[in-house]
């Protein structure tokens, strides 16, 4: 696993991710998710592709259900990019590095 990948929790999201001054890629995803695990790696590749640049952040819905709630997450993953503390863009289901990346490149 990446140390570029931020592991944010209710209590920490909005200081990781409304309030970057960077773009964020937040995969919300859950230890016992297929799909979460096979992304995992390109999240993690990502993560350091894009440091000093975007951030990516991941969030454990089993954990951290206040924010699941408060975005809605209803199947995972579920990621959103976020710039400027708004939703710029969302994908639900795994997909692969090269979608994400555009993902946060829109947000750059």
């Amino acid at each position: 696993m990446s140390e570029s990948v931020i592991h944010a929790t209710d209590a920490d999201f909005d200081q990781h991710v409304l309030q970057s001054n960077q773009p964020v890629l937040v995969d919300f995803w859950a230890p016992w998710c297929g799909p979460c695990k096979m992304i995992a790696p390109a999240l993690d590749q990502l993560a350091t592709e894009y440091a000093g640049k975007a951030k990516v952040v991941k969030v454990d819905v089993d954990q951290n259900q206040q924010t699941a709630l408060k975005y809605h997450v209803r199947s995972i993953p579920m990621l959103l990019v976020f710039k400027n503390g708004q939703v710029q863009g969302t994908q639900i289901g795994a997909v692969g590095k090269s979608q994400l990346a555009q993902m946060l490149d829109k947000a750059l």
